[in-house]
């Protein structure tokens, strides 16, 4: 069993140290990602500008696995929402490429956000729907989902614990990135002693 975990690590690149980046880049980025933060946090679980993308993707996880069967067809548009981001984070990790690990990464917990707002409109279902086929059979996914798990009485609470998760993320993102820089100003350090 180890022999198998050290050969998954060695194919993901686990072992290899990520490339240094420049003080500059790392602040820039972090500036970037706290700009975004406060807009999101503004915006109170409204539609950001990012979302637009976001639903593109959703849409297209509803055709893509529509094709394996109505329940994975609903279930499919958060499925390829979270699940693109992720093959990049795990792209970008096996390739050792710090920035884009962390934009995707972050990325990846913004969807988060994007869900939980759709998830607890789940029982109001106030927010207009988009979808791909014809408008008069739109269902709301997540309305669709909770009810067929007995759950919808909780949309709320778990859109905020999926909330919160998308939260805790991107700030965990931001914290690994701002390590980076961290680690790069230690090196310089211990390399000019």
């Amino acid at each position: 069993m180890n022999e198998f975990v050290s050969s998954i690590l060695n194919l993901s690149g686990a072992h290899e140290e990520w490339p240094p980046i420049s003080r500059w880049a790392v602040g820039t980025w972090l500036a970037f990602y706290s700009v975004f933060l406060v807009y999101a946090f503004r915006m109170h679980g409204g539609y950001l500008f990012i979302d637009s993308a976001n639903l593109v993707v959703h849409e297209g996880g509803h055709l893509l696995f529509g094709w394996f069967g109505s329940t994975l067809g609903l279930w499919g548009g958060t499925i390829l929402q979270w699940m693109v981001p992720l093959m990049l984070v795990a792209y970008f990790f096996h390739q050792r490429q710090p920035a884009s690990f962390a934009f995707c990464a972050f990325f990846f917990f913004e969807n988060w956000l994007y869900t939980a707002t759709y998830m607890a409109d789940a029982r109001a279902m106030i927010l207009p729907l988009v979808t791909t086929g014809d408008p008069e059979f739109a269902r709301h996914d997540w309305s669709a989902i909770f009810s067929s798990l007995g759950l919808l009485e909780y949309d709320t609470t778990i859109a905020a614990i999926v909330r919160t998760v998308g939260w805790c993320g991107m700030l965990a993102c931001l914290g690994w990135l701002a390590t980076r820089g961290m680690r790069v100003t230690h090196e310089k350090g211990v390399s000019s002693q």
